[in-house]
């Protein structure tokens, strides 16, 4: 009998040892759950990604930690906004369950997505679209942006007119920044006029126009990142086109255009928070995929510096954001 008991013992100790075995080193009994991965579309507006280095450090983030496999896509040509809506078709159609956009004609983009059947939701960087799929927007509130330039150029006490230099106010959303610029300057007595400058080449020929008329010296405000790099670019290259400008302003925060706000070329910035911002985008697009996202504006804090706040621990933070 005590035999027979010690063989039982020994077999049911080898059936737990082979159960415990296969538990811990096959699939058979324990089947272990895979990690799902959404495959998501950033379409930009530019040609080039280079400017882009916060917002994809904060989609980046999100991407590893959501798991999403993130492709980034640029456009042949700047602001080419019917390559832009092609790009989301073929995007959609490739696989994409969601897409982030990053509008070259805001207004033109709206309209057209209006007119196509999207099957997978999009996350706008800018303002909301009124299309169903777009379930969010995410940007600052660009008049504000505006208000904080104008109020800048006005507490500096530059006399004398205001140029607002842009490649467009159909572009991006140099139109809403205009009108925050106009408001404040405006009820200041200022004098402003739009400029816009396609290329170096337009810059050029108008800081030359200035410098051979005699007109007076001029407040240059830029409506977008290209146009301030542009002009800083042609005034460092330069000291007579800088006594053509009382003073450089704009909206923006790549390294270059940051290069030239310490350097002294530009003279006041407004940014914001880009990583947060791509962090964000990515972050809501997986819940538009998951089905839990809301419909939903999410505005951001903007933030009006110049040179001596470059070293301020909370903005440096904001414009050297670490991965």
């Amino acid at each position: 009998m005590e035999q027979f008991k010690s063989r039982m013992l020994f077999l049911i100790s080898a059936v737990i040892l082979v159960l415990l075995y296969l538990m811990s080193s096959t699939n058979l009994i324990i089947h272990e759950k895979k990690t799902e991965i959404y495959p998501v579309s950033v379409i930009v507006e530019d040609s080039s990604d280079e400017d882009y280095e916060k917002l994809r450090k904060g989609m980046d983030r999100a991407a590893e930690e959501f798991h999403v496999d993130l492709s980034f896509i640029t456009l042949y040509e700047p602001n080419d906004q019917e390559q832009q809506i092609s790009l989301i078709a073929r995007e959609i159609s490739d696989g994409a369950e969601a897409v982030i956009l990053s509008p070259a004609r805001p207004a033109q983009a709206a309209m057209s997505l209006d007119d196509m059947m999207l099957n997978s939701p999009m996350v706008v960087l800018g303002e909301l679209f009124p299309n169903e799929k777009v379930t969010t927007g995410i940007s600052i509130d660009y008049m504000e942006a505006g208000r904080l330039l104008g109020t800048a150029v006005k507490e500096d006490g530059a006399a004398g007119p205001v140029y607002l230099i842009s490649e467009g106010l159909d572009y991006g959303y140099a139109r809403e920044l205009s009108d925050g610029v106009v408001q404040v300057l405006g009820e200041a007595g200022y004098e402003t006029s739009l400029r816009t400058l396609y290329t170096e080449e337009d810059c050029r020929n108008l800081m030359e126009g200035l410098a051979a008329s005699g007109e007076q010296r001029a407040v240059w405000v830029a409506l977008d990142e290209n146009s301030l790099e542009t002009a800083a670019r042609m005034m460092d290259s330069s000291s007579e086109y800088c006594r053509q400008v009382k003073g450089l302003y704009g909206i923006g925060g790549t390294n270059r255009i940051l290069n030239y706000l310490d350097k002294g070329i530009i003279r006041g910035l407004v940014v914001h928070n880009w990583f947060d911002e791509g962090y964000l985008s990515v972050e809501k697009a997986v819940e538009a995929i998951q089905g839990g996202g809301i419909k939903e504006q999410i505005i951001m804090d903007a933030y009006y510096i110049t040179k001596e706040d470059m070293r301020d621990p909370a903005y440096e933070k904001l414009l050297y954001p670490i991965d």
